[in-house]
């Protein structure tokens, strides 16, 4: 999918707010929107992340869910939608990724009608970008920037483009943070942070050597989403290579670079971690958990098992609510 044109960013001055009243929750709720914050807070942690999921009904002015001295990010799963910014607008087709700012003024935003919408908000606190930003503030994208600077943040929007591989790890990992519960608040900071990263610095040319690694970082992560759509009956190593864009031989050895793993060992991994989610949630028996994840033989399926999680398959799960399976994906 090729990007959306790229739009200048309209950074304007801050005008008063024409709008107060209750943001996140109530107002989601007032229009049967199901919503659901998965972790942060903007007064206590300068952070949110935001997941909002509802099925046809009327147009949505979604404008009237954004905070003041904020930069929004929206990772656009379903549905279309668009914010603006003066004369400026941005539009988020399906699988599209773009960020905003509210410096107090409004911005203007709607969801259409009558179509599926599935969407992650990171939502982000000027005060939170200054502390942990403001060192890198010339590297920043120009919006992000006139935040840090200022007192009230910026009016504006960004470039919108398809979500890629990392933007869709970082996504799912949120969903089954892969850290005891007492650690979930750092572990949720930090991936804010990447959030930020990932998003927030101003695209400039990048020399040969880091190009390639993340060329190579993509290849691999295209390769893992390759499989994990068919672990049952997932692409031969040479339709991996042809499908990714590199030899074979070429993406083995990429592939273990980057993960420290062979193909065949992540694969073997995928199949039973998906397993174990297939047990855990009793949509599955043991048998149908195998079948599932492509081990036709029950014997050889219960011997991996027990070697990744301690158990035989008929006794998992094992672990409590409170904590995750090693190296869980969420899916």
């Amino acid at each position: 999918m090729r990007p959306e044109p790229i739009q200048r960013s309209h950074i304007g001055k801050a005008r008063p707010a024409n709008r107060t009243g209750a943001f996140e929750a109530p107002f989601w709720g007032r229009i049967g929107v199901a919503w659901r914050q998965l972790a942060g807070g903007m007064d206590a942690a300068g952070f949110s992340f935001e997941y909002h999921e509802w099925e046809s009904g009327p147009a949505v002015d979604w404008s009237n869910s954004f905070h003041p001295q904020s930069v929004e990010i929206c990772l656009n799963l379903e549905g279309a939608g668009w914010v603006a910014a003066g004369s400026d607008r941005m539009e988020f087709q399906p699988e599209t990724a773009g960020f905003f700012g509210c410096n107090g003024a409004t911005l203007r935003a709607g969801r259409a009608a009558d179509q599926r919408h599935r969407f992650l908000s990171v939502e982000f606190s000027v005060d939170f970008l200054k502390s942990h930003l403001s060192p890198e503030a010339g590297e920043l994208h120009p919006l992000v920037r006139e935040c840090v600077e200022s007192q009230q943040g910026a009016l504006g929007i960004s470039e919108v483009g398809p979500i890629n591989h990392r933007q869709r790890d970082l996504l799912r990992s949120l969903l089954h943070p892969p850290v005891l519960k007492a650690a979930q608040r750092l572990w949720y900071e930090s991936k804010a942070l990447e959030f930020a990263a990932e998003f927030l610095f101003e695209a400039k040319d990048e020399p040969l050597c880091t190009r390639a690694h993340r060329l190579a970082q993509e290849r691999v992560a295209k390769a893992k989403a390759l499989m994990s759509a068919n672990l049952e009956n997932p692409p031969s190593l040479e339709e991996l290579g042809r499908q990714v864009g590199c030899s074979h031989f070429y993406l083995s050895r990429t592939f273990t670079q980057e993960t420290g793993m062979t193909i065949s060992q992540w694969l073997r991994r995928a199949r039973l971690e998906l397993a174990a989610e297939l047990l855990r949630s009793g949509s599955c028996n043991v048998t149908e958990a195998s079948l599932r994840v492509g081990y036709s033989s029950l014997s050889h399926f219960s011997q991996a098992f027990h070697e990744v999680f301690g158990c035989c398959p008929g006794l998992y799960p094992v672990r409590t609510s409170s904590q995750s399976v090693p190296g869980h994906r969420a899916r």
